[in-house]
């Protein structure tokens, strides 16, 4: 049985920024087939700023505290800053995981940035922002 932290613990049961942004300009999605977890993150960005970011997680508790951390982390920062959010960024935040759900952060800040490519793409295509 997997010992979490308190952080883990209060991001478990009160999750933040849970749910979809309508019109996001940017949605990753990222899964784990092996634990089934499933992640997707949805941001909406103004002037290269991720203004808002949700997401909504299938998954034990780690995935969803993971998802939660990283919402927060992201939001406000800058693209540039976003990318920069790596799986032991994330862990560290979250005053660590078990050496099993360590997966669970690279999930959570893989699905942020495919979110963020979602958006890059779209403008490089003449998408609507």
């Amino acid at each position: 049985m997997p010992i979490y932290s308190e952080k883990v613990m209060e991001h478990f049961m009160h999750p933040r920024n849970v749910g979809e942004i309508e019109n996001a300009d940017g949605i990753g999605e990222e899964g784990n087939p092996v634990c089934g977890d499933m992640m997707t993150f949805y941001i909406k960005v103004k002037g290269n700023r991720l203004e808002d970011v949700k997401f909504k997680t299938f998954g034990c508790g780690a995935a969803i505290a993971v998802s939660s951390m990283v919402s927060e982390m992201a939001k406000g920062k800058t693209i540039a800053e976003a990318m920069k959010i790596t799986p032991k960024s994330v862990a560290d935040m979250l005053e660590g995981l078990p050496k099993n759900k360590f997966h669970c952060s690279n999930l959570g800040a893989q699905a942020l940035h495919k979110a963020i490519e979602d958006y890059q793409n779209k403008q490089k295509a003449g998408g609507k922002a």
